[in-house]
């Protein structure tokens, strides 16, 4: 046994391997764990951590250091290439108001923390870890420890105060839900039919009985709406064919066009009369509407292909079918000739069964191609973050040069990669399978190596006054400012409870609350709202953290 005894105690690469694994592996199954119908996910890693760390069990620093780096590297990184591809599209109309109210939730909590800092005397490290505990944030944490690091401070304080106050953190916003819910038991949804209108596709058919576009073309007719729709299929004397943009419109042709639902009522004035056929249902089978033409989805899989715009291809005019919705990341968009096309895309294409097969050779719809994730993106990516991160900049009145850091830089570049990378004929497109995998490995052993690092000093810090204290300070952190939120956006605004709900989850970086808010809230606004702020709330959480500690240290 003393091999294995030598194995976990004696310092060495294997050693630090061995402990990490360990503490990850056991911290993951006890996080699977259900209390209420909440479980801490892969936070359970760190209070696993936390008590091997308060029983003794050490790791070679430098490893621990390179560990714990790298974790918080590989997760921010994926982190950003995820939430890219979203990012700047959730600063459009409903997504601003979403945001504001996001944006709020952190600068009160930003600004709350370094009140009670000056209030409490708690100094402003501790404070910081306080706040990332709290709002159940750790790459906050990461990039704060950085910053200490940079500025030669003990980094070790600010991940003691995260784990005191991560645990009130998670359950101060389901707290504040229930309480919410109570005050609003009856206010649902108001903006429910604007908000889900105005980005999801809709299904609709048309006659053309306004003679004010008979004998104008499909592009002539289009100039004359302010939205965006395409034809999906014209009936016309009992035959089915799929228009081109040079197709003339004649009266009483039956048109079954693709929009957004909000649109709908416009499009009527435009064409005439709505047919009142449900288009929408899950059930419809598409190839048997017609004789002569099928629907099928073919997946973009050809790397020419991706970055290219839609109407570059020209498809319509080459094989003559109709490309009417794409599909991407789990949202549905309008097939528009300006939309930028990724691969992964999954194209719905109605056409006539040997043109479908020529535009599928252009497509690829090879999907074993994609299940190969390219690591040269993500390596290359990881490399231009922290080349970002390492660039000094200096902001009036602060004494040192700002640096976004190990967190910073990586997200900030992910992001970046996933927005803009297929404009520049990059390939950042992963599996959602390869994305989880890569967030789950990083943040897992930034975990476990943050635990291990603050435990052996935790529980004599949580068993006296002081750690009292820092857990009145987190729990006010969490609550106070999602309820001062809440109560504007649902009293004033008189917005959606599920939409705020998950505003609140998404501003706080909390997905165990959004479970709740999922169980409470009939529908998918919470999922929406919360996918919709939390890019740049988790954006401004990185570099608050640091720009408090330059500023105010």
């Amino acid at each position: 046994m003393e091999w294995l005894k030598g194995l976990l105690v004696e310092q060495s690469v294997i050693q630090a391997v061995v402990v990490i694994s360990l503490i990850t592996a056991i911290g993951l199954s006890l996080g699977r764990i259900r209390i209420g119908g909440v479980s801490l996910g892969v936070t359970f890693v760190f209070f696993v951590g936390i008590l091997a760390g308060h029983w003794g069990v050490v790791i070679d620093s430098t490893m621990l250091n390179y560990a714990e780096s790298f974790g918080l590297i590989v997760f921010v990184y994926a982190l950003g290439l995820q939430v890219g591809p979203g990012f700047f599209g959730s600063f459009r109309k409903g997504g601003i108001t979403l945001n504001v109210l996001a944006f709020g939730v952190v600068i009160i909590g930003t600004v709350m923390a370094v009140v009670l800092h000056v209030v409490t005397g708690v100094s402003l490290p501790d404070m910081v870890g306080i706040l990332s505990g709290a709002v159940t944030n750790t790459p906050a944490l990461g990039a704060a420890q950085q910053t200490l690091k940079q500025l030669q401070i003990e980094a070790t304080d600010p991940a003691l105060g995260c784990a005191v106050t991560y645990p009130l953190g998670v359950v101060g916003v389901i707290m504040a839900l229930v309480v919410l819910r109570k005050i609003f038991p009856l206010q649902e949804t108001e903006s429910k039919g604007k908000e889900r209108k105005s980005h999801a596709t809709f299904i609709v058919g048309f006659q053309v009985t306004n003679p004010g576009i008979f004998g104008k073309t499909v592009r002539d007719t289009a100039l004359l709406a302010y939205h965006k729709f395409v034809i999906s299929r014209l009936w016309r004397d009992g035959k089915v064919t799929i228009p081109t943009s040079e197709t003339v419109l004649q009266e009483y042709d039956r048109l079954l066009v693709i929009t957004s639902e909000a649109d709908v009522e416009t499009l009527t004035m435009l064409f005439g009369e709505q047919e009142h056929v449900d288009w929408n249902k899950d059930d419809i089978d598409w190839n048997a509407i017609d004789s002569q033409l099928i629907s099928q989805r073919i997946v973009v899989t050809r790397p020419e292909i991706n970055g290219k715009r839609l109407g570059a291809l020209r498809l319509r005019n080459h094989y003559g079918i109709n490309i009417t919705r794409i599909y991407r990341a789990g949202v549905e968009l309008l097939a528009v000739p300006d939309l930028v096309l990724q691969l992964g895309d999954k194209l719905t294409v109605v056409g006539e069964a040997n043109a479908i097969a020529n535009v599928e050779k252009v497509l690829g719809n090879k999907l074993l191609s994609l299940k190969e994730p390219n690591l040269v993106a993500v390596f290359i990516g990881i490399v231009l973050g922290l080349l970002l991160g390492s660039i000094p900049f200096r902001i009036p009145g602060v004494e040192y040069p700002v640096k976004l850091g190990i967190a910073g830089g990586p997200i900030i570049v992910g992001i970046l990669m996933g927005a803009f990378g297929t404009r520049m004929r990059m390939i950042t497109y992963t599996t959602r399978s390869a994305n989880l995998m890569l967030r789950g490995l990083g943040l897992s052993m930034y975990l476990a190596c943050l635990g291990l690092d603050a435990g052996v000093h935790f529980f004599e810090t949580v068993f006296r006054s002081e750690g009292l204290l820092w857990l009145g300070l987190g729990f006010s952190i969490t609550v106070i400012p999602v309820m001062i939120v809440a109560l504007w956006a649902l009293k004033v605004m008189k917005l959606d409870f599920g939409a705020v709900s998950g505003m609140l989850c998404g501003g706080m970086a909390n997905p165990m609350a959004l479970n709740y808010a999922n169980v409470i809230s009939p529908g998918d606004n919470p999922s929406v709202a919360y996918a919709t702020v939390y890019p740049l709330a988790m954006f401004l959480r990185v570099i608050l953290a640091q720009l408090v500690l330059m500023i105010f240290l």
